[in-house]
């Protein structure tokens, strides 16, 4: 992370939204958030630890809580952007700086922070790796590819399995099995090269 300069290269971005990030900004500058650059956007942080960002979309702005799944949502503002996918993150949304209600923000970025100093957090689920049908089929079929599997920790087989079973026809899922093939019995993974 890198602490924030200047903010005109982040609003490029969200030519939209820029007056009504900046209030968003001009909100949370009344806190103990300290303003960094993480992922090409705004990020706060408190002792290292992400707290909140903000962003522009297409149809919203929005300020999200990293670890929004602890707050109360009295007044029932936050949205998980991906059911099912994302697990502690929380966004509340706006379609106009109206819609911003600067008492009820800072009182939700306060419980944020009251959270991340006393350690909320959400632990990762550990569970074992499940296999998909088809994949195990082939490895079933082929002892080299199945000992090749084998080789990678878990959470890259985790990554092979969820790029299958995310996938939702059978199609999909076969010509994904073909393409990671080569990549088990190279001992590559589904994303080192990002690694």
């Amino acid at each position: 992370m890198e602490p924030l300069k200047t903010n005109t290269h982040i609003w490029d971005k969200n030519d939209n939204w820029s007056e009504e990030l900046e209030f968003l900004k001009s909100i949370i500058a009344q806190t103990e958030l300290i303003e960094t650059t993480k992922w090409g956007g705004c990020v706060y942080v408190l002792h290292g630890k992400n707290v909140l960002g903000i962003g522009g979309f297409k149809n919203y702005f929005a300020i999200w809580f990293f670890n929004g799944v602890f707050l109360k949502d009295e007044k029932q503002v936050l949205v998980n952007a991906q059911e099912g996918v994302t697990k502690s993150l929380r966004q509340w949304r706006f379609s106009s700086q109206d819609e911003v209600d600067k008492k009820a923000v800072l009182h939700y970025i306060h419980e944020a922070i009251e959270n991340e100093k006393q350690g909320k957090q959400l632990k990762p689920e550990k569970g074992k790796s499940i296999v998909s049908e088809l994949l195990q089929k082939e490895l079933d079929a082929d002892v080299n590819l199945a000992e090749a599997f084998l080789k990678f920790s878990p959470y890259k087989q985790k990554e092979f399995v969820e790029y299958i079973e995310t996938a939702k026809r059978e199609e999909t899922k076969r010509s994904r099995i073909e393409k990671i093939k080569p990549m088990l019995l190279a001992n590559i993974g589904l994303n080192d090269k990002y690694r």
